[in-house]
């Protein structure tokens, strides 16, 4: 499991059981196909099937294998760029839509959670934006100043009161967004799936889709054992689609960066002592950056850019040992658990996309590290445009084409080689 790809580490371990789902073995009549069993995937399904529509989700290995089931676990509420970039590159309109929708996500996914009581270790309490020296404290007064003009409740502690949330006192200051939280992530998209499941879509795993063709004014996937058709099909696969798969286009246009996490032993009363005393989760202000969080068990799970392929899996984990102990000497020497990665999905300006790929054939995709929040909203959004009540003008994104991201393979290799070099260096603040 320590260094299994295919494993999701402590989350497979502490996650409440998989749905019961079994592969495609038959062909199949559908109002939707969607491809990809993540968030997206899963919020279009519930909240299509929720209206009657006949919804089928095509994943090709399990309910969060990607994404869904690798991060963190932060809930964040906005994307990485400063509000005003955003607005910059959509125009007001769109700009101002999206930072509604994203803005509202979090509070948007713990009314899921709610309501459908979903075991995933929530933890509304806001996130730590956390500012590595003066650098780091300048680009988090911006972003509170930005955030605030829209009014947001983000507050930018300053050093002392940062150390009493951190309990470290490493950091120069932190930007505290009340809106945020953290959750259990496979726990939770596993929580979506069977909700979905419940409302009466169908999902399989183990089921890779070969191709969509078109079928009169249907399009039918096919797999390797079986089909389905339907008028619409959803692709939501984003930084896990597939080269040999339908619409390769959607992997041409991201750079993937890779993202992996280890988590200790459940740390003893006296470690956890000041540690986080309000389970906040946190990230900081670095190029290649940290994030960490406290689970309901009382593990410390610590993440950066990095792979634990090859060479990676050495040199990231004695970072993450070294890191803790910067940040919390007291857990120097505090062993790890688990540990596993993933990859994000980047796009050139790191805002997600919104594709209609064909007729009837959409995507939202290109998260770039924030996938639990806008991945249920998109999922929503995308129900809300198959049911007619959104046209793709209202919709939080504009209508583009896919674009080949420029330089891909040598961006991809220069962030996995240049997590490592960064990782060889001593943790200094």
């Amino acid at each position: 499991m320590l260094n299994d790809p295919h494993s999701h580490g402590l989350w497979e371990m502490s996650a409440p059981a998989a749905p019961q789902t079994s592969s495609l073995t038959a062909s199949l009549t559908a109002d939707v196909i969607i491809v990809g069993g993540g968030f997206t995937g899963c919020s279009a399904a519930l909240h299509l099937a929720e209206n009657g529509v006949k919804a089928v989700v095509l994943e090709a290995v399990e309910v969060g294998y990607g994404g869904a089931g690798r991060n963190v676990g932060l809930v964040n509420a906005g994307m990485w760029v400063m509000p005003s970039d955003l607005t910059r590159t959509l125009g007001t309109d769109y700009g101002q839509r999206l930072l509604t929708a994203l803005g509202d996500g979090p509070q948007y996914v713990y009314g899921v959670i709610n309501k459908y009581g979903i075991p995933c270790e929530a933890e509304p309490v806001g996130t730590l934006h956390c500012a590595v020296g003066q650098k780091g404290l300048e680009e988090l007064q911006q972003r509170e100043a930005e955030w605030q003009g829209l009014g947001a409740p983000v507050v930018l502690l300053n050093a002392s009161d940062a150390t009493a949330k951190l309990g470290t006192s490493v950091y120069t200051g932190a930007l505290w967004d009340k809106r945020a939280g953290t959750i259990q992530p496979l726990a939770y998209v596993r929580g979506l799936a069977k909700a979905a499941l419940a409302a009466g879509a169908r999902i399989f795993t183990g089921t890779p889709v070969l191709a969509v063709e078109r079928s009169g004014s249907n399009w039918t996937a096919r797999t390797a054992s079986g089909s389905v058709t339907a008028p619409w099909v959803v692709m939501a696969s984003d930084a896990y689609t597939r080269m040999d798969g339908p619409w390769p286009a959607l992997r041409q246009e991201q750079v993937h960066l890779p993202y992996f996490n280890c988590a200790t032993r459940p740390l003893s009363t006296e470690q956890l002592a000041g540690i986080l005393p309000e389970r906040q989760g946190c990230w900081d202000t670095r190029s290649v950056l940290h994030s960490y969080r406290l689970d309901h068990a009382g593990r410390m799970v610590i993440g950066s850019v990095g792979s634990f392929a090859g060479t990676g899996h050495a040199v990231h984990r004695a970072w993450a040992k070294r890191a803790l102990a910067a940040i919390y000497p007291s857990l120097a020497n505090v062993e790890f658990e688990a540990e596993w990665y993933g990859k994000i999905g980047l796009t050139a300006d790191n805002l997600p996309r919104f594709h209609r790929l064909a007729e009837n054939v959409i995507s939202f995709s290109g998260y770039n590290g924030r996938g639990i929040s806008p991945g249920t909203v998109f999922g929503r959004e995308i129900a809300d445009h198959i049911l007619g009540r959104k046209g793709a003008e209202d919709l939080p994104l504009p209508l583009t084409d896919p674009h080949d991201a420029k330089w891909q393979k040598a961006q991809e290799a220069f962030y996995s080689l240049g997590a490592q070099v960064s990782h060889l260096m001593p943790v200094t603040f």
